[in-house]
């Protein structure tokens, strides 16, 4: 017992009171998540225990977060901060678990980064020190309501086209941006001149791929960050019959590639499989994540293709992503699938879904999937994106696929807009109740013990419970990160099966410094209430139930 470390007393309070209260079987059985027993439970389809929920929070261009008001605010810092705090807002009024925040949009960072300049976006600057950590704030707060913290960034965008952006002028750079020191790191595509030309990191200069893993690794290494996300950009989207001026480039770095499109691929397959390793060598929980076109390749080009006509992210971004989840370099992929349902030929949601789900099966990368919100109730896109039940239709699709195990929504603004009510829609029919983020196995993971709950009674504001976690950490047990609490009306013992949806699953909370942990249940309806509580550790492995609490 010494050699272990453990809390001996709050262990024997445990053990014993889950003896004498009569654990239910999931816990008593296994020392395993409470859902370790799922598969033999009938469960409610509309109320998963576990589902990825999040929506992207933009800042280029300002899209989302912050504001271009908050540059001119009288406390610019307190209003960008009202700002992110109202997302938070948005994402538990509708039963998210994390959100999706881009802190590197052109190269840039929104922290004290050492290698790249501060983001023109938080102040309206390039280079501007904004006066503050902005993403210590967000991952600190984002943790404060229990939400998954995805830092989400562009590894190859440099700058954004002109007028608002520096278009391809590297003078229009900030002061201290490294292309200044290396021009030749760069390319403008389209060419200087073009509408709509910008500047891009080369991918095929080895220095480059270094240089943008390590920028990123900053991150990752300095904050808390729970997962990397990439989105679709790589290679850039080709614009009209411009060429990328990258000749030079493969005659200098081909590594025996005789194929300049192969070659392309594997520039960007180093990128990730590299950037994966890195991420799991310094914090092997934090995932690694990417947000890509819907379509990989059609069938008509490749056997192993979907349904579908439309552009081939494999072929025009130099983005092989079901290699990238054949080969785990990834722990998991959102592809955009911002079509409708019905007959549309060049990219079906209905056929795209099934594709993915294929692709990602018998693997260890988790399948979530990228929705239109900004579509929806807007005209310029269709009579279908007019039906106020599309994105929900998305939704109830997916559940026909074992492998969709969650959704990212496009974007922040669209989401709290709700045009047509849509979103109301679909977080009524899909939302209702929280859900945990799936748990990863590749993920390193310790058993978790039951917390004892010490106190359960009825407030002013509602019911307040108190609980310990024995053995936090200590010995071979895993440190609780957050707690998720169960609730049932009347007195009496569930069964392992209840727990098996998030049926009765109320919240969940983060953990806090000290011993006693509590929470109030506001919304706690008069008459008797029987709860549960369970530990989850950070990649959201979850431990036994507690034995139960009354509260009349």
């Amino acid at each position: 017992m010494k050699a272990t470390r453990l809390r001996a007393a709050g262990l024997a309070v445990a053990l014993l009171g889950a003896l004498v209260a009569g654990t239910p079987a999931s816990a008593a059985e296994s020392d395993t998540a409470t859902d370790s027993t799922a598969t033999t439970c009938v469960t409610d389809p509309a109320v998963p225990k576990r589902q990825f929920r999040a929506m992207w929070i933009a800042s280029v261009t300002n899209i989302d977060w912050p504001t271009k008001a908050s540059w001119t605010a009288p406390d610019q810092i307190a209003k960008q901060k009202a700002e992110y705090l109202a997302w938070l807002d948005l994402a538990q009024k509708l039963n998210h678990n994390a959100v999706v925040v881009q802190v590197r949009p052109t190269a840039d960072a929104f922290w004290p980064s050492e290698v790249e300049p501060w983001s023109e976006y938080l102040t309206g600057v390039r280079g501007q020190d904004p006066g503050w950590d902005p993403l210590a704030f967000l991952v600190e707060e984002s943790h404060k309501r229990n939400l998954e913290f995805h830092a989400w960034m562009n590894p190859y965008r440099v700058s954004m086209p002109a007028p608002g952006g520096a278009g391809a002028d590297i003078s229009k750079l900030a002061p201290n941006h490294p292309v200044r020191q290396h021009p030749d790191w760069v390319f403008a595509y389209p060419p200087a001149g073009v509408a709509g030309s910008r500047l891009y990191y080369n991918p095929g200069v080895p220095e480059v791929r270094e240089f943008v893993q390590t920028a990123m690794m900053d991150a990752v290494k300095r904050y808390d960050v729970d997962g990397v996300h990439f989105d679709d950009y790589f290679y850039p989207y080709p614009s009209g019959t411009y060429q990328y001026p990258d000749d030079p480039t493969f005659a200098q770095y081909n590594r025996g590639f005789t194929d300049k499109a192969d070659w392309r691929r594997d520039n960007i397959n180093l990128l990730i499989q590299e950037m994966n390793a890195k991420i799991k060598s310094v914090k092997p929980w934090v995932k690694f994540g990417v947000s890509p076109f819907g379509i990989w390749r059609n069938k008509s080009a490749d056997p192993n293709g979907s349904d579908t006509t439309g552009s081939q992210s494999y072929d025009i971004i130099s983005a092989d992503t079901r290699k990238w989840v054949k080969e785990e370099w990834i722990d998991y992929i959102v592809p955009q699938l911002y079509w409708y349902i019905g007959q549309y030929p060049a990219a079906d949601y209905a056929r795209l879904v099934p594709w993915w789900a294929e692709t990602v099966r018998g693997t260890n990368v988790q399948l979530y999937i990228g929705q239109a919100d900004y579509k929806s109730g807007d005209p310029a896109y269709g009579s279908f994106w007019m039906n106020p039940q599309e994105l929900s239709n998305h939704l109830t699709l997916n559940r026909s696929y074992p492998e969709v195990l969650g959704n990212v929504h496009f974007s922040a603004v669209q989401v709290r807009a709700n045009r047509l009510g849509a979103t109301d829609i679909y977080a009524a029919e899909h939302y209702s109740r929280p859900a945990l983020v799936p748990t990863m196995s590749q993920l390193p993971a310790k058993p978790l013990l039951p917390p004892v709950v010490t106190r359960a009674e009825r407030q002013d504001d509602g019911v307040r419970l108190s609980w310990r976690q024995p053995a936090d950490g200590q010995g071979p047990f895993g440190e609780a990160t957050a707690y998720a609490i169960y609730r049932f009306d009347g007195v009496g013992l569930a069964d392992r099966c209840d727990f098996a949806d998030a049926s009765h699953l109320v919240a969940t909370v983060r953990g806090t410094d000290g011993d006693v942990q509590s929470w109030v249940d506001t919304t706690a309806t008069a008459g008797a209430h029987t709860y549960y509580v369970t530990a989850l550790d950070r990649v959201w492995n979850e431990g036994p139930v507690s034995p139960p609490r009354f509260v009349h």
